[in-house]
């Protein structure tokens, strides 16, 4: 469940050459069930989430702290397995929609090269999902692009970033982020 980079083949390409070039920074596999609703999708982990091995593990990343308001429930305290299962359990799930990328640093304009996670495929596989949001502008820029005409049974949702380089008041995100609240079981 997260923290190992992605290897499902679940990919396809925005531009560039081949996925196994060196220098690429991989995303994780995505946390998802057969129950999922809402489905929040990142550009790319940054390099002390990808160090930890865990999705949002900048400890200065309000997301767990957002999300956990949205889903009523104190997750950035816990560990992070237990995290995991309790977004499992409200019926949601993360991704990214960047599979591997060039990008020295942790910042999205640095990104370079980057492939494409195979969002279709993801979204298709998910019975009961409803809503993606997306965690940032690149997340949005990117993921709209690819899933621009999933018709009407699915709504997409931008969410300010929850990286703490997007500066804005965390109040401000988090009215921002709560409009996921009706989606959460």
């Amino acid at each position: 469940m997260g923290g190992r980079p992605a290897g499902n083949g679940r990919t396809g390409a925005f531009h560039g050459p081949d996925a196994d070039a060196l220098n690429r920074k991989r995303a994780f596999d995505p946390v998802v069930d057969e129950r999922t609703r809402l489905l929040i999708l990142g550009s790319l982990p940054g390099d002390t989430s990808l160090r930890a091995g865990q999705y949002y593990g900048h400890p200065q990343n309000a997301f767990w702290r957002l999300i956990g308001g949205v889903i009523r429930r104190e997750l950035a305290a816990l560990p992070y397995e237990d995290r995991l299962a309790a977004l499992t359990a409200a019926r949601v799930g993360l991704w990214d929609v960047i599979a591997s990328a060039e990008r020295p640093g942790s910042l999205d304009a640095a990104i370079r090269l980057p492939e494409a996670a195979d969002l279709r495929g993801l979204v298709e596989a998910l019975p009961d999902l409803r809503v993606v949001a997306f965690n940032g502008g690149t997340a949005a820029r990117l993921g709209r692009a690819v899933l621009r005409d999933v018709g009407e049974s699915l709504t997409l949702i931008d969410l300010p970033s929850s990286s703490p380089a997007h500066a804005r008041r965390f109040a401000d995100k988090a009215l921002a982020w709560s409009v996921l609240s009706p989606w959460i079981a």
